[in-house]
């Protein structure tokens, strides 16, 4: 079992190993490590939380022998979580003769640069984009800069530098490096890594069966699986964790597998990776991750760390109810499934057992009668947490008649759950106007919501009943009965 951590910066490999005086613990942000290193200062701390992007880097990753690049935030990443990868950082970005490179030297042509704080993370956030994507849209272009803010300048010219940049895209590696990084990487060993310091110990290993082991000796442990909840509680409360189980070295929790009548994602796939997954087989889901976050958020966050965190107000939970999905746990004797709209018991509480670990979600494929629908209302579009989110079901026969309907609603309560009280009113009703606005009354008895910084009681009621209204009528068209 491995007592350091090694990864490739500038070229090199780098490998820390958490000696007494040398500052860092194993939930040290990557953030503050490049802060403390005398050539990587443009990185920079703004919220600490994961909303700015000032502090964007790129991770780079060996998959299928290529390089695979994504942007992240780095003060959501602990360093222990770099073990195998590259991180790239916005000096790494320049030649060695001082040529910029190509996302940088379109932000100067189109005037795109602001004060300095922010660029960086713009620049990594391009980098990536630059690394990844062809024939881009503006929108995509959009979509890539929603985790970072600036008010400097505006963003056109950053979108019109990104479009010139990708245009001509050439394929290259960061250019400072003197060997490919893929190379560097190969030479970095696998395995179990356990960090200790005299406060924390931090185990990252590196199969499912070992992640059980540690958990079924301790039962305590805090289970990291992304890191972009858990890392607020170092980096916003301060706390001290010293007991983390952090379960992303696990290659075996990142795979997809396809079945006949179902779809099997293990809880290691980021929110990113899920989202291309739903494009094609559920657009409901797809619809829902859109607004998750930001795209430095989606490429950290899993399935199994957003689900574990047993949210009242998460995106996932509400459609996943909607498509009758099944969380599959697991421990040393054996694998279990529970119910999605069974599995969060009360706030922040779940069903699994304290020696179990959330493995995958179970997505059975949609029934070509079922019209599945997923919203979220928050006070703007795009990297805001829910006031009200919901996921809806629908089944008919017999022409207009109701066979099945669910429900969930996120942000109404303690917990996500189902009106049950609207969903039995329905249930073998016509499904037209007259019914629906019957249903929305008893959408209120379903529900005691509270008043917070997001939103009222009342806006929380008034919103739940129109998102009611409002799948009845996507499901209809353009408001006309079936």
């Amino acid at each position: 079992m491995q007592s350091s951590v090694s990864f490739v910066l500038d070229g090199r490999i780098v490998t820390v190993d958490f000696h007494a005086g040398s500052g860092m613990t194993p939930t040290t942000t990557v953030l503050n490590y490049l802060r403390t290193l005398p050539h990587h200062t443009g990185v920079k701390e703004g919220c600490a939380e994961g909303d700015c992007g000032a502090c964007t880097v790129v991770l780079g990753e060996l998959s299928d022998g290529h390089m695979r690049y994504r942007a992240v935030d780095a003060c959501l990443v602990f360093l222990p979580m770099l073990h195998g990868k590259e991180l790239i950082t916005v000096e790494n970005l320049k030649s060695s003769t001082g040529e910029l490179h190509p996302v940088q030297q379109a932000l100067v042509d189109n005037y795109g640069s602001q004060c300095g704080f922010c660029t960086p993370g713009f620049v990594m956030s391009l980098f990536a984009l630059y690394q990844n994507k062809m024939n881009l849209t503006e929108a995509e272009v959009r979509t890539a800069l929603t985790g970072n803010l600036c008010r400097c300048t505006g963003y056109k010219p950053i979108v019109d530098a990104a479009m010139l940049a990708c245009v001509s895209r050439r394929e290259d590696h960061p250019p400072q490096d003197p060997a490919p990084a893929s190379h560097l990487l190969q030479t970095i060993p696998a395995g179990d890594i356990l960090l200790t310091t005299e406060r924390q110990t931090y185990f990252r290993p590196a199969t499912i069966r070992a992640a059980l082991e540690l958990k079924h000796e301790h039962a305590d442990a805090l289970v990291v699986n992304g890191a972009t909840d858990v890392a607020l509680r170092v980096t916003k409360k301060h706390e001290h964790l010293p007991l983390v189980l952090d379960l992303s070295g696990i290659e075996e929790l990142r795979r997809v597998t396809e079945e006949k009548g179902a779809i099997t994602v293990a809880a290691g796939v980021s929110i990113a990776e899920f989202s291309e997954l739903c494009r094609s087989h559920f657009p409901a889901i797809a619809e829902m991750l859109s607004v998750f976050g930001s795209v430095q958020i989606r490429n950290l966050a899993t399935i199994g760390g957003n689900l574990g965190t047993a949210s009242p107000v998460g995106d996932l939970m509400p459609v996943l109810i909607a498509h009758k999905a099944q969380i599959v746990l697991r421990n040393l004797r054996g694998e279990r499934r529970v119910k999605a709209a069974e599995f969060v018991t009360g706030y922040r509480h779940t069903a699994s057992l304290p020696d179990e670990l959330i493995t995958a979600v179970v997505l059975p494929r949609i029934s070509p009668r079922a019209i599945i629908k997923s919203y979220k209302v928050s006070k703007r579009r795009d990297l805001d947490i829910a006031t009200v989110s919901s996921g809806f079901r629908l089944e008919l026969e017999n022409g207009n008649h109701i066979k099945e309907i669910i429900l969930a609603y996120g942000g109404m309560s303690d917990r996500v759950q189902r009106a049950e009280n609207a969903e039995a009113f329905l249930q073998g009703k016509t499904w037209d106007r007259p019914t629906i606005e019957m249903a929305m009354r008893k959408v209120d008895t379903d529900f005691t919501p509270i008043s917070d910084a997001r939103g009222s009681a009342t806006m929380r009621r008034i919103a739940a009943r129109n998102l009611l209204l409002k799948f009845w009528t996507e499901s209809v068209g353009n408001g006309d009965e079936p």
